[in-house]
């Protein structure tokens, strides 16, 4: 349990007040008795909405506001912030503290209250009775109905040990005997299966190495014959350059044993093969001979026309 430093009583007027622990109070305000009566419950305060309030701000979605009813509102909304800023502005501010005093946030309610965040606790212990564990459950054994009836067999009245035991024990023999030669020559089977396993596979075994064997032989002489036909071809076709070349040879030659004199004559008739003194004696003195001759032809036939023109005018 725990106890709490305040507690709520009833007056006899009826209401709920608080009270805390005597404590010094700075700033009591002494309230009077009648407002205590006044506020005592709330349900008779005025100031108490009563009633649903949703019927009271009911809009009418019907109503279209006017420009006049929005400029309205407006200016009385500025008014109401106008009012409010000078109310602010013209109220007394508390002044500053003294030197060497601060401030300190009392309370003003009509009842005081200490305020503190540390509840103060007690501790309460209690102790049960001791119970012993409750019993295991008995086993549950059904009533007995009916009534005991013995007898009493002699030796001998029943069956006969030797005699009736004899049949069952060559049932028991036999079918021992019978199992153990199933399993007997079962063994000797499996023997044989793998006795003819082991030979298969030493044939087959042999079988393969020789398939290996032969395939190994057939692609060596399968690669054999390849180089023999390719050294064969390449044979074949340097023999067949080589009878080109040949008869290109002996036809060039028989081409250019008519050629090389023709074209000898040819070039010779052309002027390509000369005597290089008679062509000096064409090329450069020839001409120097008729430019001489030429210059003493035109003096004479100057002097000619020079003296025939003389003996005309005598």
């Amino acid at each position: 349990f725990m106890a709490f430093g305040s507690h709520r009583m009833r007056e006899l007027s009826g209401t709920y007040t608080f009270s805390s622990r005597p404590r010094a109070v700075e700033n009591r305000i002494k309230v009077p008795p009648q407002a205590l009566r006044n506020y005592g419950n709330i349900m008779y305060d005025r100031r108490v909405v009563r009633g649903s309030t949703y019927s009271q701000h009911i809009l009418q979605t019907t109503a279209q506001t006017t420009p006049s009813e929005i400029q309205r509102h407006q200016e009385m909304r500025r008014r109401a912030i106008t009012q409010k800023r000078a109310f602010g502005e013209s109220r007394l501010k508390t002044p500053e503290a003294l030197q060497g005093r601060t401030h300190v946030d009392v309370q003003t309610d009509l009842y005081l209250e200490e305020l503190s965040d540390v509840l103060a606790t007690t501790d309460i212990e209690c102790q049960t009775d001791a119970f012993l564990d409750r019993p295991a459950t008995p086993l549950f054994i059904p009533a007995k109905t009916g009534k005991d009836v013995a007898t009493q067999i002699e030796e001998g009245e029943l069956f006969d040990f030797d005699r009736e035991v004899q049949p069952l024990l060559e049932v028991l023999v036999g079918k021992t005997v019978e199992q153990s030669l199933l399993e007997v020559m079962e063994e000797e089977e499996l023997e044989c299966l793998r006795a003819q396993q082991r030979a298969f596979l030493e044939l087959r075994n042999s079988e393969l190495a020789e398939v290996q064997r032969l395939q190994e032989q057939e692609r060596r002489r399968s690669q054999e014959k390849e180089r023999r036909i390719a050294e064969q071809r390449e044979a074949l076709k340097k023999e067949k350059e080589t009878a080109e070349k040949i008869a290109a040879r002996v036809f060039s030659q028989h081409y250019l044993a008519d050629l090389l004199p023709a074209v000898f004559t040819s070039l010779s008739d052309h002027g390509y093969f000369y005597d290089p003194v008679e062509k000096d004696i064409e090329t450069n003195f020839f001409p120097w001979l008729m430019a001489e001759v030429n210059k003493s032809l035109e003096k004479r036939r100057v002097a000619r026309q020079l003296l025939d023109g003389r003996n005309l005018r005598m």
